[in-house]
């Protein structure tokens, strides 16, 4: 019999970390990861997509904070892999930060400086950029073409600020404002790489199992609270959280598979429907776990407390309605029915 992958060796290694981790500044706790070997997850497409996204659920069960940065970390490691830059990805001990938000008034610009590029100007919602040594951002280049760059944060001209932030969900992840000035950078790629890769869709989902872990975390909770003591309404809703998360594990691993059968394929409406199905999912267990248990455990459990702070806020990089008409747009136009058994 196969071991379920739940219960391998690198997943309860790494439970057992992020358990001795609880409390730490999210920063602090990505860098012991990383330097404690679990800053490396199979890369996706190659096999193992589910084990990656088993992992990210763990951390999102843990604490979202530390989950959007431990995402974007190896999210920045399976770029670099993509853009072949191998001895950048292989650094040991680094950690890295993946910057590709692009709002209309926060435009970097890599600009040739030489022989090398250098970037110059504002960007925004730059997660844990008081504590990672590294990050792939997104950028144009002189003739207005997206490009993609690695660039150590640890050079002059690299200021940081306070600025940016003002929710109390995911605050512990300071994603604030840094600014470059002409700050040598190394380009990644051709214009255009970002969102042309295979693996731009592939990340996208990845970021809903830190979602899901989040929602589990709660369903978890509530199943826990009946054990002690449970009533009609209390089981109705512990229904209701099953029906929800069990489907969108279901879809989930069916994703990981397909990317894993075909990694090269184009994987936007397989990832945005994960995206889309886990939002709903968490949604559902936001609502419904809530209601169980009451203000009680909400207002005094702080892991719980958090995960209604954080979770409304993590999921809104989920683009709502946006996305549910580009999955409506290519399903129009594919030959056959997704929802066929």
């Amino acid at each position: 019999m196969q071991t379920p992958v739940s219960a391998t060796p690198a997943l309860i290694s790494l439970r057992s970390r992020l358990a001795s981790l609880t409390g730490m500044p999210p920063t602090q706790a990505l860098a012991e990861l990383v330097q404690g070997g679990h800053g490396r997850l199979p890369l996706p497409g190659h096999g193992a997509t589910l084990a990656r996204w088993r992992a990210l659920a763990a951390v999102g069960a843990h604490d979202l904070n530390l989950a959007k940065l431990y995402e974007g970390h190896t999210d920045a490691l399976a770029i670099l892999h993509e853009a072949t830059a191998h001895e950048q990805a292989n650094q040991p001990h680094v950690t890295w930060g993946t910057w590709c938000a692009e709002p209309p008034d926060a435009r970097l610009a890599l600009l040739p400086a030489g022989d090398a590029r250098v970037l110059r100007g504002r960007k925004a919602w730059c997660s844990g950029a008081q504590g990672v040594a590294h990050a792939v951002v997104s950028c144009w280049d002189a003739d207005g073409a997206p490009m993609l760059a690695a660039v150590d944060l640890r050079q002059r001209g690299v200021r940081i600020t306070d600025d940016g932030w003002n929710a109390v969900g995911m605050r512990a992840t300071a994603s604030v404002d840094v600014w470059f000035d002409d700050v040598v950078a190394t380009p990644l790629g051709s214009p255009g790489f970002y969102v042309e890769r295979a693996g731009f869709w592939h990340g996208g989902a990845g970021v809903a199992a830190c979602w899901f872990g989040a929602a589990t975390r709660l369903a978890d909770a509530l199943r826990a609270r009946l054990a002690e003591r449970g009533d009609p309404h209390r089981l109705a809703q512990l229904g209701d959280v099953t029906v929800a998360l069990q489907g969108c594990a279901a879809l989930i691993r069916e994703a990981a598979a397909a990317i894993d059968r075909a990694p090269g394929a184009n994987a936007m409406r397989t990832a945005l429907t994960v995206r889309l199905s886990v939002e709903a999912a968490a949604n559902t267990v936001l609502h419904a776990v809530g209601r169980a248990l009451g203000a009680g455990p909400l207002c005094k459990d702080a892991a719980l407390a958090h995960i209604y702070a954080d979770l409304p806020v993590f999921m809104r990089q989920s683009h709502a309605e946006r996305d549910l008409e580009a999955v409506g747009k290519l399903v129009a136009g594919e030959g056959a029915a997704p929802w066929t058994l």
